[in-house]
Formats: C-alpha cells, sequence, structure tokens
C-alpha cells in the first residue's frame, strides 16, 4: 500500500500531471474549479500516496462556504480533486486518501471541518464514506452540476438555501487533535 504524505512534501509539477491524466488537461474548466478560485489549498486536509518516489494519488481540500440566503455564513471544506494512477486504481489508494481527510478534519479545529462537502459519485462517495446529497438540494454554486453529484459529510452541514463559494480570506487553524501524517 502507498504512504500517505503531505502533499507540499511532493514535487508539484507531478501532481498537476497526474491531476492532467486523471482528469485531462481541460479540468480548470469544470465548476469545482470556480470554488477554488482566489484561495489555497488546506495543508493539513491535502496529502500524496507514494510508492517510493513514486506519486501515485493525491487529495486537496479547500476552504469554502456557503453564503445562506439568510445572511449566515457557513464554513465547509471541499473535497478534491481526489486522483489515482490508471495503473493503481482500484487497490484502495483512492478511499485511503479520503478517509485519512475526514479522520483529521473530524479530529481538528480547522474551520468547515465537520462540513465536508464534494462533487462525486453519490454511490461510491455514499457507500464507503457516508457522503450524502440529502442536505445540499438548495444549495447553488457558480456554474454548471448534476444536483445528485453534488455531496455533503458532517455534522455541521447546512440544510439551507444558499451560493457556494470560496472563503475568501480564509486562514487555516493547524491545531489537531488527531494526526495528519503517516500511514
Amino acid at each position: 500500500m502507498a504512504d500517505l504524505i503531505p502533499i507540499a512534501d511532493t514535487d508539484q509539477n507531478a501532481v498537476e500531471a497526474l491531476l492532467d491524466t486523471v482528469f485531462g488537461t481541460d479540468r480548470q474548466q469544470r465548476t469545482a474549479y470556480r470554488l477554488r478560485e482566489a484561495v489555497g489549498i488546506i495543508p493539513p486536509l491535502s496529502f500524496a500516496a507514494v510508492e517510493g518516489d513514486l506519486l501515485v494519488g493525491s487529495i486537496q481540500c479547500w476552504p469554502v462556504e456557503l453564503a445562506a440566503d439568510s445572511g449566515d455564513r457557513v464554513p465547509m471544506i471541499l473535497v478534491g480533486p481526489i486522483a489515482v494512477s490508471p495503473l493503481r486504481q482500484d487497490v484502495g489508494i483512492g478511499r485511503a486518501l479520503t478517509r485519512r481527510v475526514i479522520e483529521v478534519a473530524q479530529n481538528s479545529a480547522i474551520a468547515g471541518g465537520d462540513s465536508l462537502m464534494l462533487i462525486g459519485d453519490p454511490d461510491y462517495y455514499g457507500r464507503f464514506f457516508g457522503f450524502g446529497a440529502d442536505r445540499t438540494g438548495q444549495w447553488r454554486l457558480p456554474g454548471p452540476f448534476e444536483p445528485h453529484r453534488l455531496l455533503a459529510l458532517g455534522n455541521g452541514i447546512p440544510m439551507q438555501a444558499g451560493h457556494v463559494g470560496p472563503r475568501i480570506g480564509a486562514t487555516v487553524e493547524s491545531r489537531l487533535a488527531g494526526h495528519a501524517s503517516g500511514s
């Protein structure tokens, strides 16, 4: 199995190349990328999967928020992209990366750690991790998306109408009750 290390400890060009391989070079056109504009990754929640010196997977997390129609602003964390080398898919690397993020987020003081969201396959993310679309039906995103693929997990997930966007100016609290590195 791959070792999970902080993504900051890897070659960022290799991460970008992996993302291009898995999602295509036009991936920045997707709605999820609009949610990441003007914010950086959350380092304690972003990991690389390596086998020796070879990058075989990555996961990144981003600070977002729901700007509710009521005026409330609810911090959340966008999980993804989650990428696994085509040569190493179906061996549990993506699941290990996602489990690590969930574990660290739920045991941290990071704003939004109890409110994870992603755009993805509801069968996969529901079956393995408990993500669901039952609270996201009134959310709006800055681009097209399939509502059944807008998924969330956590006790802090708001069930109200609003616009999801980048959490501009977010500072990441790095105190963790759990552990963020190692495998």
